[in-house]
């Protein structure tokens, strides 16, 4: 490829990765506005981001095997054809049993660009040049958190929240066509590849038996399981213990979102000078001190707003970093399954999400302390399997050394 035609395919898997977070973040502000739409409370408006992350996790291992066996097109299409169908009926959803039911179809849809775009990746670049292309994705997807609360409080406060699956529905076929149209297919269509479940289980064993994908793999997807303790708590934190506006939310929260896609693209220049182990290796070990710095002074003191929110922006730049080269690391040693080893690491990811979504609705106590504190114990965690990982590198040089 010309460089000309790889910021060309760049942008366009930017734009089919954002459509996640465009999914969650654009309808963040109108929570207060859909429990009272929808007569019911806030642990149950949370669920329509649980059933999204569960749905998430089981559709990537779906559409792994798919990209496999029909290429990456033929998949794509069809998963954001329900998609767009299902955000038809989230706007329709008459009480909030509906809406959680259309969030679950909504990700089984949806999911499929999550696997398809790092699938692609690895398609088209070398292996020592794909932690740079992630890096460059998530400035191009980073647009989507960015300006995804701002719209979606504007959408909630000036035609309704429902307006806003209106808006992702026309989203869903602009993707389409762009796909259809722009995409070059970078795998063609593999009749080896069997869609028996036996034949399916088989392959998902040989990816999990792969030492990096799990230690590497895991260690991101709990990392990034920091961004959905924080996506489901900051509602509720922001507007409701701080008391800010809508308007107000959405500035925080893509000033944020600003912070992790700028940590991605120091990453990116920095990668040129360090390797990328150890430099992931380091910002995880300077975020798990900021957790617990951060956890203390909610716990013990009552933090007012500015240094509450410097503190989660430097939180979460730091894992702008982990994420992009996490991925890589864990993708690294696959030559063939790569859809299946793709989807397999975005399903550890969302089914992180869903668990610590789940985990919020449940200990959410009216206070700060439960959102921070879940986002310090996966920070420590996350911590521990890359230091657990580092050193089984390291002694395989050693190894490798001697003979």
């Amino acid at each position: 490829m010309t460089k000309k035609q790889q910021h060309v395919l760049i942008v366009i898997l930017g734009f089919i990765a954002a459509l996640g977070p465009f999914s969650i973040d654009m309808y963040l502000p109108g929570f207060p506005a859909i429990a009272k739409d929808l007569n019911t409370d806030d642990a149950h408006v949370s669920l329509t981001l649980t059933t999204y992350f569960i749905g998430i996790s089981v559709g990537q291992l779906i559409y792994g095997p798919l990209l496999d066996r029909f290429g990456r097109k033929k998949p794509l299409l069809a998963g954001l054809a329900i998609y767009a169908l299902a955000a038809l009926g989230c706007a329709w959803a008459p009480n909030i049993w509906w809406l959680i039911g259309m969030r679950l179809i909504l990700a089984l849809g949806g999911c499929v660009g999550m696997v398809a775009y790092s699938a692609i990746i690895r398609d088209r670049f070398p292996v020592d040049e794909v932690a740079k292309v992630f890096s460059s994705i998530l400035l191009v997807m980073g647009v989507a958190p960015i300006i995804a609360p701002t719209l979606g409080g504007f959408f909630t406060g000036n035609l309704g929240w429902r307006s806003i699956f209106i808006f992702l529905f026309i989203i869903a076929l602009v993707l389409m066509t762009v796909i259809h149209f722009f995409l070059e297919e970078s795998k063609g269509h593999d009749k080896e590849v069997s869609l028996k479940p036996g034949s399916i289980a088989v392959n998902y064993a040989a990816v999990l038996r792969n030492s990096d994908f799990m230690l590497y793999g895991l260690s991101g997807s709990i990392a990034m399981a920091i961004m959905f303790a924080y996506v489901s708590g900051i509602p509720f934190v922001l507007m409701k213990l701080y008391g800010v506006s809508e308007t107000t939310f959405g500035w925080m929260f893509g000033i944020n979102a600003f912070g992790f896609i700028a940590g991605s693209q120091l990453n990116r220049y920095l990668l040129n000078r360090f390797d990328v182990v150890s430099l992931t290796l380091r910002t995880s070990f300077i975020q798990l001190i900021l957790t617990v710095i951060f956890m203390i002074g909610v716990w013990q003191y009552e933090l007012p707003l500015p240094v509450f929110a410097v503190l989660l922006f430097c939180v979460l730049f730091l894992l702008g970093f982990i994420n992009p080269n996490s991925t890589a690391l864990s993708l690294r040693s696959f030559s063939s399954n790569i859809g299946s080893a793709s989807a397999m690491n975005g399903s550890f990811k969302m089914g992180a999400g869903a668990a610590i979504s789940a985990l919020m609705g449940v200990l959410y106590d009216g206070t700060k302390l439960p959102m921070v504190l879940l986002i310090f114990l996966m920070s420590l965690i996350s911590f521990v399997l890359l230091l657990i990982a580092g050193r089984k590198a390291r002694l395989i040089k050693k190894q490798a050394a001697y003979r």
